[in-house]
């Protein structure tokens, strides 16, 4: 099994993130700031898993005993699933941080003292 992936450039679309942030004044948020850092590692976790799947196929077998072996679907799958279901939610609040804070300044000022 060979998952078909979009040719997406995903280091363009960061760049297109960022540029649309700086449009809107919110690229040095601390909110975008690290909601934008998760996202980026969450797309490489997705690109990660993408290639195992290729390698391994949707399906895995497991040996019991006396050597039977039992077809599963891949674990990998539903961490994929999941993983994109998170990417999602985090590109949906970078979106909402983008649109809506743009007039809101939460800079981190490392000047402060404890």
């Amino acid at each position: 099994m060979v998952i078909k992936v979009a040719k997406i450039n995903l280091s363009e679309k960061a760049k297109e993130i960022l540029e649309l942030a700086q449009k809107q004044g919110v690229e040095q948020n601390f909110l975008f700031v690290t909601t934008f850092k998760r996202y980026q590692v969450q797309l490489k976790i997705l690109h990660d898993l993408e290639i195992k799947l290729n390698e391994m196929g949707a399906l895995v077998t497991k040996e019991y005993v006396k050597g039977r072996a039992n077809v599963y679907t891949n674990p990998a799958i539903n961490s994929y699933n999941k993983t994109a279901d998170s990417a999602n939610r985090t590109a949906s609040t970078l979106m909402k941080i983008i649109t809506q804070l743009k007039d809101v300044s939460l800079e981190v000022d490392t000047d402060w003292e404890m």
